[in-house]
């Protein structure tokens, strides 16, 4: 073959394999530089892993430190809770005491005393306000009688109630004044002696009447008297009904202070009266600071 056939051929395949040689060292050099960019994204990667597990774990252990935080606020607020409740009883305690004294300040602390032979009531007491009881239940219209002015609902109530139950029940004696009683008390004495009238009436200033919440009843049937009273129907309703109304009976059988007095009701308060019927038990055989505890509610209609 000649030189200038075999350059014909040389020329070309040396020029193929330059070309080849030339395109595999391009190739070393991308995969040179694609393995180093590959292994600074991984030493990134993992870098960036771990600030980011170290965040992470900063966020749980903030979160954790909020929870308990939360929890802190939250007992906290239940212990406030607590107080506050606590305050307002206390609150409602204090008001509960106010609105009692206030009672008290405008309820006659005379009301709920022994009158009869204990304590003596001065000759210039008088019921802060009387009021006139209706005719209708007078055992005598035209003789005028008064009663405690709180009192009078409470009476009309149990008159009203007789009336429905149709039980025949009057009124014979209300309110009687200092003055009453003396010149009342003088006329038994000169009728039946002193020791008589002393069974069975009693001196002023010891008599429940001066108080105005204290009536005698009888019945058309005793034509306005009282000897029977206790073997009538009227009284055998005032002893099953009368407490519902806030009256008592001052002078059972067997009490220490005067004869047996069926027709002596007093208005000691609905409370107190039930108690003393559920107990089977007499106004005066109470303590005084027993009989004292019932003076705030002394008026309540229940």
């Amino acid at each position: 073959m000649t030189q200038a056939t075999l350059a014909k051929y040389v020329v070309p395949l040396a020029v193929v394999l330059l070309a080849s040689l030339g395109a595999n060292a391009y190739q070393a050099t991308q995969y040179s530089s694609v393995t180093k960019k590959l292994a600074i994204t991984e030493m990134e990667f993992a870098s960036s892993t771990t600030d980011f597990q170290t965040k992470l774990n900063s966020l749980q252990t903030d979160l954790t430190q909020v929870l308990e935080q939360n929890d802190e606020l939250e007992n906290d607020l239940e212990k406030e809770k607590d107080r506050n409740d606590e305050f307002e009883d206390q609150i409602d305690d204090i008001a509960d005491k106010v609105g009692e004294l206030d009672k008290l300040s405008k309820t006659d602390p005379q009301l709920l005393q022994k009158y009869s032979k204990v304590y003596f009531l001065n000759e210039h007491y008088t019921p802060v306000r009387l009021a006139d009881i209706d005719p209708e239940y007078l055992s005598d219209p035209t003789n005028a009688k008064q009663i405690h002015a709180s009192v009078k609902p409470f009476l009309e109530n149990l008159m009203e109630a007789a009336v429905d139950d149709e039980i025949d029940l009057k009124i014979l004696s209300a309110y009687r004044s200092f003055g009453e009683q003396t010149s009342l008390k003088a006329g038994y004495k000169f009728t039946y002696g002193a020791g008589t009238a002393n069974q069975f009436s009693a001196d002023q200033g010891y008599s429940e009447h001066q108080l105005g919440t204290t009536v005698d009843f009888t019945t058309v049937a005793l034509k306005g008297g009282l000897s029977g009273f206790d073997k009538t129907p009227a009284y055998a309703w005032l002893l099953e009904h009368a407490s519902e109304y806030g009256f008592t009976l001052s002078y059972p059988e067997t009490n220490s202070y005067y004869e047996f007095e069926p027709w002596h009701w007093r208005f000691v308060g609905i409370a107190l009266a039930k108690k003393l019927q559920h107990d089977n038990n007499h106004f005066y055989d109470l303590d005084q600071r027993v009989l004292n505890t019932h003076l705030v509610n002394l008026f309540e209609r229940r």
